[in-house]
């Protein structure tokens, strides 16, 4: 196994080079607070319930909820302040269905963990045109997922023979002597 150790942001990140893979994006054309937020909501969450959750926030089922940024995010049922980034929940899909796509040609399962999710402020430059001093908004994007281990089974039948050991081995109640009670 090769451990390869690299710097992400200020979060060194160790992994073996077969269960993991990543995609990079820069310059993508969505508010980096929406991406903030978004990104800490999806971070370990499997890609599959990721991407479910991100078709329901298109649908406006769900809310992604915000928890640092939340001026103007009304309340939200189930949770406090949340939003509807439609824009940012499409770009977020096309990048999952990217990554899905580089991990089954890598030859990894489908079942993959977000194990990283991260927004930086990317470059912003001015929009075309006659009008002055209006910026666009950029953001750069990292997400990595791992393969999931699978669910071990040895868990359940220790718990299993645990409680079984613990009523085998339980004292039984004992009885005071007569003869003490007696005196």
């Amino acid at each position: 196994m090769i451990i390869l150790p690299f710097m992400v942001g200020k979060v060194i990140m160790v992994h073996d080079g077969r269960s993991f893979q990543q995609v990079n994006v820069i310059d993508l054309g969505i508010s980096t607070k929406i991406a903030i937020e978004m990104c800490a909501f999806i971070r370990g969450m499997p890609l599959a319930k990721a991407k479910a959750t991100l078709e329901r926030v298109i649908d406006k089922e769900a809310a992604v909820p915000f928890k640092r940024f939340t001026e103007g995010a009304g309340h939200k049922k189930g949770i406090s302040a949340g939003k509807h980034p439609l824009k940012a929940s499409q770009e977020f899909l096309k990048l999952f269905k990217a990554l899905e796509a580089n991990a089954q040609n890598k030859g990894l399962s489908s079942s993959l963990r977000i194990i990283h999710a991260c927004a930086q402020q990317a470059a912003r430059p001015l929009h075309y045109g006659r009008k002055r001093r209006i910026r666009m908004k950029r953001t750069h994007l990292e997400l990595a997922v791992q393969e999931m281990e699978p669910a071990k089974k040895e868990a359940k039948e220790t718990k299993q023979s645990r409680v079984d050991k613990s009523k085998a081995t339980k004292p039984k109640a004992t009885t005071p002597n007569k003869g003490m009670e007696e005196k």
